[in-house]
């Protein structure tokens, strides 16, 4: 059953640093190779010492894929930090994955179109005409994508990271409190990746016959 179409696929090389869109990617039982395979770790001044500094912890990180920029960002707040190398940083899922038709409620609600960049899917598709699932209904459900095969395992709990803007404008609290009033805080699914293979920007979303 056809559920529409992958629009973009992103990867982002540090967890909680700029991603980077990709036509095309190699997607292995770890999600999509290359993604967040380095994290930034708290050093000193911070009560995460020891932890992921994260987006949470400062709203610039996103903005930037540069580790050493990073480094500067926290610096600047009196934090010490370093890079960790791992084979894979994520926390419940390989693959994350939203639909646009997920979002058109909350782009009603706040009176434009919301960046799905916000939410920093692996996976971003375009929902089919006849498209009627929310995230709760796709849990357990198989998807295929191109030539790999997706096991929806859960919705994704949202924080304050989705009212960063993008590209650096002021953040939009009205984002998050929508979210989670209307929708149990829940934006997009966490994935397992049932069969590796390639996926392809325009590649069909297929909910595989339960």
């Amino acid at each position: 059953m056809p559920l529409g179409t992958l629009a973009w696929i992103r990867r982002y090389p540090v967890k909680s640093l700029a991603g980077e869109l990709l036509q095309s990617a190699e997607i292995w039982d770890g999600g999509v190779r290359g993604d967040r395979t380095r994290q930034l770790i708290v050093e000193s001044g911070h009560a995460r010492v020891g932890r992921a500094y994260r987006g949470m912890e400062h709203e610039g990180l996103h903005l930037t894929g540069d580790t050493g920029v990073a480094v500067a960002l926290a610096r600047g707040r009196g934090v010490g930090i370093r890079v960790e190398n791992g084979e894979r940083f994520y926390f419940s899922g390989a693959i994350s994955l939203i639909f646009d038709r997920w979002l058109d409620e909350v782009s009603a609600h706040v009176g434009y179109a919301v960046e799905p960049e916000r939410f920093r899917p692996n996976f971003f598709a375009q929902a089919a005409e006849d498209f009627r699932f929310g995230e709760s209904a796709l849990v357990g459900a198989s998807l295929d994508v191109g030539d790999v095969r997706l096991l929806v395992t859960k919705a994704i709990s949202r924080c304050v990271t989705i009212t960063y803007h993008p590209s650096g404008a002021a953040p939009d609290p009205r984002i998050l409190r929508y979210i989670a009033r209307e929708r149990d805080a829940k934006m997009g699914v966490y994935c397992d990746v049932l069969r590796a293979g390639t996926a392809r920007s325009g590649d069909s979303v297929r909910l595989v016959e339960r």
